[in-house]
């Protein structure tokens, strides 16, 4: 089907605006610090993703008045060399403290994620519910009906109204380019060229979760190399074995892209020299390993049957460590009210200061999980069913939309310096029409046919043998 309507929405593309409309994610710095988390979701009903190279853009139309404006952010100064720099990055930071206090409201839907994928046969996985929340409020914009109120209802908010709100405020309250630490979100739509999507869907999507809107030969392998690319950059390259199997068809009608990069230094680095060798007793058995080691005072919870321990961050939050106690599993932990209610809120538990003596292994752990059963499980179905789903506000004259899968991979390190992590999620979407096979058949040899009436009686079978 042959767009008019986003045809008249969208103009020609310019690489050169292009490149540095996405500048901010793209900085290059040096880094200092191995401390870093980063996750990346795709949404993908379809998706095709900018990059530096030009030539990528070959096949891509920039939807011209949907380009979204990312806040800027004073770099980081030092106060003892630079007074008036560090005075200007201050008050820049205070800025964001009016949009603190949503992280609570996520609670809920960390409790219920965290239980339904965290729990597994003694493998290592990892997620980013801060990337998942915001790209499953972005798919709600894109619903109505029942489909948003299961949305709405994971995400523990009464209407869209709030839902949008409170994504942009945990979007602002997270956002962070100074040098110091690194918090840079961005979220993108890619739609395929073949249809016609709802203008009003779109300045929400830019105006409220800052997503640029971009239209291409959905299934061209210059969309496909663009997504690796684009995803390989916001990643860092840490999951591009994952990502580059990733792939896109032509039948995809849009993509949702959301990404979430974070790097910030340990507050106190642990000293290399402290690191030894020890024994990591596994559920898969006992494993040689290092631990690092360090001794400071620090945030402490004593749990009904596990204890945490904060480690700080500069210009940052806390990695917290929450240990089991002997004899209780990962698995039951993740069944505790009290231990599911930490994870959503470590920070403004009841914790007290005390004195810590801390051993915990460098490790790398990453995972790939399927993302639907587990949304299914909690109550999210109708967006997968292309009888139920509804996506009228996102698109016109097209029914029976469904999302086909939910990928999501992650990967988590940590050493002497601090964390590097990463995650993707990626959704693709499609209509049922969409969904048809392509067969060759060619009746050159003995076959059967069969004659129905119009109610489906059959009237005639026969075969034929030879001409």
């Amino acid at each position: 089907m042959k767009s008019e309507k986003l045809q008249n929405a969208i103009g020609g593309i310019d690489p050169d605006l292009i490149a540095k409309s996405e500048q901010p994610l793209r900085k290059k710095r040096e880094h200092r610090i191995v401390s870093a988390i980063a996750a990346m979701l795709v949404l993908a009903i379809g998706i095709g993703i900018l990059f530096w190279n030009p030539g990528y853009f070959d096949d891509t139309v920039y939807a011209g008045d949907m380009l979204a404006v990312y806040p800027t952010t004073v770099p980081y100064a030092e106060y003892l060399t630079d007074p008036e720099g560090y005075d200007a990055w201050r008050k820049d930071q205070e800025k964001k403290w009016e949009y603190f206090g949503e992280a609570e409201n996520m609670e809920s839907f960390i409790k219920v994620t965290a239980a339904e994928l965290l729990s597994g046969e003694g493998e290592n996985i990892v997620y980013s519910p801060l990337n998942v929340y915001i790209a499953l409020a972005m798919l709600a914009e894109t619903t109505d009906g029942d489909t948003r109120k299961q949305l709405l209802n994971l995400l523990d908010a009464s209407d869209i109204e709030v839902l949008r709100k409170r994504a942009n405020t945990l979007w602002n309250a997270n956002y962070n380019d100074d040098g110091l630490t690194s918090s840079i979100l961005a979220s993108s739509l890619w739609m395929n060229e073949k249809y016609s999507f709802y203008k009003e869907t779109l300045e929400i999507l830019r105006d409220n979760y800052y997503a640029s809107s971009y239209q291409g030969n959905m299934g061209s392998k210059k969309f496909e190399d663009a997504l690796h690319a684009w995803l390989n950059e916001q990643t860092r390259g840490l999951l591009s074995d994952q990502i580059e199997e990733l792939a896109l068809s032509q039948d995809t009608i849009l993509a949702i892209a959301t990404t979430v990069y974070f790097q910030a230094n340990w507050h106190d680095p642990f000293s290399k020299k402290n690191t030894e060798k020890g024994v990591f007793h596994g559920t898969a058995g006992d494993t040689e390993t290092d631990f690092m080691h360090q001794a400071y005072v620090g945030s402490y919870y004593q749990g009904g049957n596990f204890s945490a321990v904060a480690k700080s961050m500069k210009g940052s939050g806390n990695m917290w460590f929450i240990l089991p106690e002997e004899g209780v599993s990962v698995n039951e932990l993740l069944e505790n009210q009290e231990a599911l209610s930490f994870l959503g809120k470590s920070d403004t538990f009841s914790n007290q200061e005390a004195g810590i003596d801390l051993s915990v292994p460098k490790f790398e752990v990453s995972s790939k999980l399927d993302l639907k059963e587990a949304l299914k499980n909690l109550g999210v179905t109708d967006c997968f069913d292309p009888s139920r789903s509804d996506f009228s506000p996102l698109i016109t004259g097209e029914d029976d939309i469904y999302v086909g899968k939910i990928d999501h991979g992650a990967l988590v390190s940590i050493d002497e310096n601090g964390v590097e992590a990463t995650a993707y999620t990626f959704l693709p979407m499609y209509g049922t029409s969409s969904n048809k096979i392509t067969v060759k058949f060619t009746a050159d040899r003995p076959f059967l046919f069969v004659i129905t009436g119009e109610d489906g009686t059959v009237m005639f079978i026969g075969v034929v043998n030879q001409m």
